[in-house]
């Protein structure tokens, strides 16, 4: 049975910081690309950040380039999102995912991944 499960989701203020973690069980993903995601109330998925099974990192959402820095260590299947000058904006439900098919370059759409966790709330107060 594959696990996902994230941490390290909290309350922050803006301009702070907070460090997500993703670790995974069940599955190999060193050979998958990784990603974040985010869901605000009322609106739909959409993707943050994804690495690729190489470790290079391919796709940051627009608002979060510059400020967000997606890692992974496949020795221990855990993936990490640092989060920096953080806005209200991010304010949502983040979701780490792994991709449905191995060795595929990244893609920012939650269609893409198929091994979901159950989120991390993030909240950012201005």
């Amino acid at each position: 049975e594959v696990q996902v499960l994230e941490s390290g989701g909290g309350l922050a203020e803006a301009g702070g910081s907070l460090r997500l973690s993703c670790t995974v069980s069940g599955l190999i993903v060193s050979s998958r690309a990784m990603g974040w995601f985010r869901q605000a109330p009322g609106k739909e998925r959409e993707g943050v950040a994804c690495i690729m099974w190489t470790g290079r990192s391919s796709y940051y959402e627009d608002s979060v380039k510059g400020r967000f820095t997606v890692s992974r260590d496949n020795a221990k299947t855990t993936l990490y999102l640092q989060m920096d000058s953080l806005k209200s904006d991010d304010t949502a439900i983040y979701y780490c995912a792994a991709d449905r098919q191995a060795y595929r370059a990244c893609s920012g759409s939650p269609a893409d991944f198929h091994y979901w966790g159950q989120g991390t709330q993030v909240t950012v107060s201005s």
